[in-house]
């Protein structure tokens, strides 16, 4: 991550200014002058009140879901959603005008939605679809990744589309979208097909590598990323089409003006800096960090529809 000012509380920012300005203009205002009387104090609501209070911000983590957020070699979340987290992280500590700790609760792909909602978590940065569905109940950041779901098979098994499941067995991880796509799909087609439903995307893997599925369903860069990681590549390939539409995003509660305009202009000064696509760079073009003798590259360069959304981000009308 790229160097900050040290430590956050000291002196003003253009986040912490602007969560002032947005509290200041909300005030009554007499239409007299006002240079007699005493600045108003800033005015925290939601969860920029509840993490100031605090001291600590609550960032909700995948524990597998490679490379955006993971359970690195020496304990610690490391991943390209991660890092951003940590520049929003810190952006969230300017506008409460606090040098705030970071807290990292690991969650699942079936228990983040309500992490968010209950107040266990602040913020979820892991590999989040943000879909209709979901904002009914939570909030979103603008989009970091696209993706979309695809089948992952043993190598000579003879499926090339989800067509080729007709009967077969199909691991899917608990509480994501590729779960609701396959149940979809299989309704639609007749395929009949049997699920194996696990708690994570390394235990759908294990049940495709152990025999105990067919197939494995998930977003395509997580199949690759587990590619990389474990140095699959003659073993497993990735087969057909996308089977939906998948824009990843930080997910934080509903409702919460205060804290959508530091998650927004936290990403617009991102992807404005360059620093999305630096981030970008390092967890899909080189080596992933896994240690010295674990792991490839995902050698994935990034999709003209999510540069497109970066640039639209970063000239975002404040």
């Amino acid at each position: 991550m790229r160097g900050r000012p040290s430590p956050p509380c000291a002196g003003p920012r253009r986040l912490a200014s602007t969560v002032l300005f947005a509290v200041l203009a909300a005030a009554p205002w007499s239409g007299r002058a006002q240079q007699d009387e005493p600045e108003a104090p800033v005015v925290l609501s939601g969860s920029l009140k509840t993490i100031h209070d605090r001291g600590s911000i609550r960032i909700g983590y995948r524990e597998a879901s490679v490379p955006f957020s993971y359970r690195s070699s020496i304990g610690e979340p490391a991943g390209y959603s991660i890092e951003l987290c940590k520049v929003l992280a810190a952006d969230i500590g300017d506008a409460v005008s606090r040098e705030l700790r970071l807290q990292w609760v690991p969650v699942t792909s079936a228990d983040r939605v309500e992490a968010v909602t209950s107040g266990r978590i602040d913020v979820e940065c892991g590999s989040t679809t943000n879909n209709a569905e979901r904002r009914q109940v939570v909030s979103f950041s603008p989009t970091f990744f696209v993706a979309g779901t695809k089948l992952m098979v043993k190598r000579g098994s003879g499926i090339k589309s989800f067509r080729d499941l007709r009967g077969r067995r199909i691991a899917v991880t608990a509480g994501t979208t590729n779960e609701k796509t396959m149940h979809e799909l299989g309704q639609r087609f007749g395929l009949g097909l049997q699920f194996v439903v696990s708690r994570d995307h390394d235990a759908s893997l294990a049940a495709l590598l152990d025999g105990q599925a067919d197939a494995f369903a998930t977003d395509d860069v997580l199949l690759y990323g587990l590619v990389a990681q474990r140095q699959l590549k003659a073993d497993v390939e990735v087969v057909g089409d996308y089977l939906s539409y998948e824009p990843y995003a930080v997910m934080y509660r509903k409702d919460d003006p205060m804290m959508a305009r530091v998650v927004n202009d936290s990403f617009q000064r991102m992807a404005a800096d360059g620093e999305i696509e630096r981030q970008y760079r390092r967890w899909f073009m080189r080596r992933l960090p896994f240690g010295s003798s674990v792991g490839g590259s995902m050698d994935l360069p990034m999709s003209a529809e999510l540069q497109a959304i970066i640039s639209a981000t970063a000239t975002r009308a404040e």
